[in-house]
């Protein structure tokens, strides 16, 4: 047997060393304590002493202190339930005290109010990922509220969280019967996503999921509705903000 052309053979990749890229560290400045270190050293293909190394450089600064600013109250939200509280001090620049100190604040202060579009865009990024009590912080609403919203918008928790804080067993998910199937491929076209999961009784993403396996696609004229969907509640959330008040249904879902 002859040994194989060793000009052909590429040489395995190894880890990025030395100096970070911009795009690196915009990068790292998005998903660091939003993905978990090992999953965000992958994608960065360094090792993840290096991306904590960097993070400790790049979210120093002078420590703040005194009261807290709306975008610091949002940045807040954003890391709850997803870091650890020592991590999001680092990116906040706040000490732990601080950080606990308002978040039994924003405890204290939950109230019935109307969904804004931020609050159903906040649920639909966070819902999947956040257990109960962290969703009372980041949308400062009761839990049994969160609950009945996300039933509204076929929301369901992702099946590494149901892992993580379940038995550690595999979650199966319903199967997919050939009427479901039919159903799906006859509605995706014309219909929004939302109402496709409640005609299917389904999560959304599970709606999502199986159309891309199946390489569905909306019609044109349903891609145009969405659009003027979109325009619409850019325009509703310029306002609401000018006014302070708003009353989106954030239901542009496909």
């Amino acid at each position: 047997m002859e040994p194989p052309d060793t000009k052909t053979i590429k040489p395995p990749i190894g880890r990025r060393k030395g100096p970070w890229s911009q795009a690196e560290l915009e990068k790292l400045k998005r998903k660091f304590g939003r993905t978990p270190d090992g999953v965000l050293a992958r994608e960065l293909n360094r090792s993840v002493e290096s991306v904590r190394r960097m993070a400790r450089r790049h979210f120093s600064g002078e420590p703040r202190c005194g009261p807290w600013n709306p975008d610091e109250i949002l940045m807040l939200k954003e890391y709850w339930g997803a870091a650890e509280i020592e991590v999001i001090s680092m990116i906040l620049r706040r000490t732990p005290n601080d950080i606990a100190l308002k978040v039994q604040e924003i405890r204290g202060d939950i109230a019935r109010r109307v969904w804004t579009t931020e609050d159903l865009q906040a649920l639909k990024r966070h819902y999947g990922t956040r257990t109960a009590a962290d969703l009372v912080v980041i949308l400062g609403r009761h839990a049994e509220e969160i609950e009945s919203k996300a039933r509204e918008f076929r929301l369901a928790k992702d099946k590494g969280f149901q892992r993580r804080h379940g038995n550690g067993k595999r979650v199966r998910m319903p199967r997919w019967t050939t009427a479901d199937v039919e159903k799906l491929c006859k509605l995706y076209p014309e219909t929004a996503n939302l109402d496709i999961a409640r005609a299917l009784d389904r999560t959304l993403k599970s709606v999502v999921s199986k159309a891309h396996d199946l390489g569905l696609r909306k019609s044109p004229d349903r891609l145009k509705e969405m659009g003027r969907e979109n325009v619409r509640i850019r325009y509703e959330k310029r306002d609401q903000s000018e006014n302070g008040s708003s009353t989106a249904d954030g239901r542009v879902d496909g």
